[in-house]
């Protein structure tokens, strides 16, 4: 399959895009009705899929991202597999990509996952990341992700929108110093409390890099854009206020001086006791659930915690995304049906992105996302339906 695949096929052009034909995601992020849920899943091009399987065969996992055509091919495929039944495109990229950029080596080591063969591991460190070096520039650093989102574009046809991506600053910091996974961040966690201000300026350089980045990629062509803070819940919710909060904030806060229409989606992973501050202290129109929250509670938290910030005003649309644990699609066809179909209830007949909790597997069998897919149709379209009569 990967040879087939002609690398010099791409289409640059940012000056014309083909017109969109499904626009359900982006009217449901923007806080509109809709007829039924959106529905994506995270990690929806990726090791799940044979055909993902099949390119790696032949390419390792940082030249599919760096290969425009690559990362177009493998962004379709759960497209074309799933035909009409997905409603947006995530470009295949990585979130270690920043800190590519900003100088640090990343493998991706079979069966380990990423390694950093020389990460961070005092403040003076710091001085070999090359943000603030003298002609640095992100666009440069990270031209090939525009590249990809802009032929992925073209090559969408318009049938769903397109989403780009960043890692949070905790969350790529961590991956800096620790080298790769962790049990306990301890390394990582050090920093913030023994190296309290190397640790926010490692935080700021991070969020300024990733809001240039995502800034960069809607001018490359994403029509949405999500920020992913994968280990928020490694935090307490004191340090999450202060490590993890005020740079989440910042990102969304520089991209919607620029493109204030877009939608962004923050996906703060096990942060369950910051939904308030979330929806509150930040310009997110999307705030991602993992499968450890209730969405009833989730959404009575919100649009309480919204009603009391906006006092007199008109409320602050926040949709919320999620949130069936992805472990279920391990289960049999009923069990999956049962879930999603309960995921569907929970969330109610609005404000709703369908998705999973957190992102595909390697072990999911393709064609139980197809259950989960099906069912989110089914399920979220009769229960706007019931309210229509």
């Amino acid at each position: 399959m990967a040879s087939s695949i002609d690398l010099s096929a791409v289409n640059f052009d940012t000056t014309t895009f083909p017109a969109l034909k499904n626009d359900l995601y982006l009217r449901a992020a923007r806080g509109e009705e809709t007829e039924r849920a959106p529905v994506w899943c995270m990690r929806q091009a990726g090791r799940y899929l044979p055909e993902f399987r099949a390119i790696r065969v032949e390419n390792e996992f940082f030249r599919v991202c760096r290969a425009p055509a690559l990362a177009t091919e493998v962004t379709l495929q759960p497209l074309r597999r799933y035909a009409g039944l997905l409603d947006a495109a995530i470009i295949f990229s990585d979130i270690l990509v920043i800190p590519q950029a900003m100088g640090l080596e990343v493998q991706m080591v079979a069966g380990k996952g990423p390694h950093f063969p020389d990460p961070l591991r005092t403040p003076d460190d710091l001085q070999r990341l090359v943000d603030q070096s003298p002609g640095f520039s992100v666009d440069t650093e990270l031209d090939y992700v525009y590249k990809a989102l802009t032929n992925t574009r073209h090559a969408l046809d318009g049938q769903v929108p397109l989403l780009g991506f960043v890692g949070a600053p905790w969350t790529l910091m961590a991956y800096m110093i620790e080298g790769g996974g962790s049990k306990t961040l301890a390394l990582a966690k050090t920093w913030l409390f023994a190296h309290r201000a190397a640790a926010h300026e490692l935080l700021g350089r991070v969020a300024e890099v990733a809001a240039q980045f995502l800034v960069g990629q809607v001018r490359a062509g994403a029509q949405a854009l999500q920020v992913f803070e994968s280990w928020a819940g490694e935090l307490s919710p004191q340090d999450f206020a202060e490590f993890s909060l005020p740079y989440l904030a910042l990102i969304a806060e520089r991209v919607k001086a620029v493109y204030p229409e877009v939608p962004m989606t923050v996906f703060a992973k096990g942060a369950h006791y910051a939904l308030e501050l979330l929806a509150t202290e930040t310009l997110y129109d999307v705030v991602s659930l993992d499968w450890t929250v209730d969405p009833r509670i989730a959404r009575a938290r919100v649009d309480a915690a919204v009603a009391a910030a906006r006092p007199g005003a008109g409320p602050r649309s926040v949709v919320l995304q999620g949130n069936l644990d992805p472990t279920i699609l391990l289960g049999d066809e009923e069990t999956i049906r049962e879930r999603t179909a309960e995921m569907c209830r929970s969330f109610g007949h609005s404000g709703h992105i369908a998705n999973l909790g957190h992102g595909m597997m390697p072990s999911h069998d393709p064609e139980r996302l197809r259950v989960f897919l099906e069912t989110v149709h089914s399920s979220s379209a009769e229960l706007r339906c019931q309210v229509a009569k």
